[in-house]
């Protein structure tokens, strides 16, 4: 009887918090993050009507119910998620899109729906102000129809039997023409949807306000103090302690390995800038020859790092279990240390070497807002082979929208980049 009610009362308000909505279903963390807290909810509300209804449930039952019952459903939302994002890599059960508007803008919309295939779009077409005859020879142009003008869009939807229409940035017209396009878009059934110019700016920092017909775009300050830091702090602690309990045996057998690789100490410990530009000495597994420092200014030439970055895949200075240590991060496991003394955080921007620092332009400075981490969105999205710009924009994102949420993806994704490890060298 008891379960009966939980499962149904469950599927019901799974549906009221819209946890299969096509806008999040498969991608982000926005479906984990309304499954959770539907559950809670749910089992929290179930809990005060037992006690004023004094209804006898056995407390085990709820205690072992919630937690296994939410492992159950993630995990189950997580392998239909991987299958759709199989399927959506074969290109099926993806959402055609036309593009609108300035070609700049229109460009950055196509590169990131093209590289992102769990998005769910593939764009069909795209229309622009004016045409300039080198585009033909540069992507993403040459791989889609373009229309040279925005007057007749909505044909162009029919054609390419979009199911929706994108407005990149600032169209001309404005927002006269936006309205118009809704309009008539509304007789295809085409959904209209407008691309923020808040390129660095994440959902939970924008909140819609509608005053008398006109929209308004809250955009909450960062924060950078306060509570979700102690919570997030607190959380460090418990994973870095119990991650030093659970791994010093692999810990001590890495120390090993590297002392009988190779002369010189196990660990490394490398001055980097914290947070505010503080310097602390992080550790990590020595996997390069003690003579690694001073032979740097021999290899400069060799660099393939991007920006101030100093990076070569064939670095001679890499010992032979430190290639495989690297590949892997098992030479970054020492860091938990640093988690738990402070100078570092589980999740965060890449710690940066004071040269770097120095060499920061414009408000690159920021990155050093908050801890640096042993992982973040810089690792899970390529590493070494991500262009200086790219890593840069990773980390600054990070910076001003983290999440506890976002933290465990991250956490889940880093692991997933370890077994299949890209531009770790």
């Amino acid at each position: 009887m008891v379960s009966t009610l939980i499962f149904a009362s469950w599927i019901a308000v799974l549906e009221i918090y819209r946890t299969r909505d096509s806008r999040t279903f498969g991608v982000g963390g926005a479906e984990y993050k309304r499954v959770v807290e539907a559950t809670l909810k749910l089992f929290g509300a179930l809990a005060i009507a037992m006690v004023f209804l004094r209804f006898d449930v056995a407390r085990g039952y709820f205690a072992v119910a919630l937690p296994l019952g939410l492992l159950l459903l993630t995990g189950n939302r997580w392998f239909w998620r991987k299958w759709l994002n199989r399927q959506r890599n074969q290109g099926k059960y993806l959402s055609k899109v036309v593009v609108i508007g300035e070609a700049a803008d229109v460009e950055y919309v196509v590169n990131q729906i093209s590289g992102n295939s769990a998005a769910g779009y593939q764009v069909s077409g795209v229309a622009l102000p004016q045409l300039d005859k080198s585009m033909e020879l540069r992507p993403p142009w040459y791989r889609v129809p373009v229309l040279a003008t925005l007057a007749e869009v909505s044909r162009m939807v029919q054609v390419a039997t979009a199911d929706a229409v994108i407005v990149a940035g600032p169209v001309p017209g404005g927002s006269k023409y936006i309205r118009e396009l809704g309009w008539k878009l509304e007789a295809t059934g085409t959904e209209l949807i407008l691309a923020s110019s808040l390129t660095n700016v994440a959902g939970p920092r924008i909140h819609w306000r509608p005053v008398d017909g006109l929209p308004l775009v809250h955009v909450e300050l960062p924060q950078y103090a306060g509570g979700k830091h102690v919570l997030k702090r607190a959380v460090d602690i418990a994973v870095a302690f119990s991650a030093l309990l659970v791994l010093s045996p692999l810990l001590s057998i890495l120390a090993f390995v590297v002392k009988r690789d190779s002369e010189g100490p196990a660990l490394f410990r490398q001055v980097r800038a914290g947070r505010n530009g503080i310097p602390f000495h992080m550790l990590k597994f020595r996997s390069m020859v003690g003579t690694a420092e001073t032979d740097l200014d021999a290899l400069r030439e060799l660099n393939e790092g991007a920006g101030p970055l100093f990076k070569i895949r064939n670095d001679p200075r890499v010992t032979k279990c430190g290639s495989w240590m690297r590949k892997y991060s098992l030479d970054e496991l020492p860091q938990l240390w640093n988690v738990l003394t402070g100078d570092m955080s589980l999740v965060g921007p890449r710690p940066p070497l004071p040269l770097e620092v120095a060499a920061y332009e414009k408000f690159t400075n920021r990155r050093l807002l908050i801890k640096p981490g042993i992982t973040g969105l810089w690792q899970i999205n390529g590493r070494s082979t991500l262009p200086w710009d790219e890593s840069i924009r990773l980390d600054l994102y990070y910076v001003e929208n983290w999440s506890l949420t976002g933290d465990l993806i991250i956490m889940w994704r880093t692991f997933r980049a370890m077994h299949s490890p890209v531009g770790a060298y």
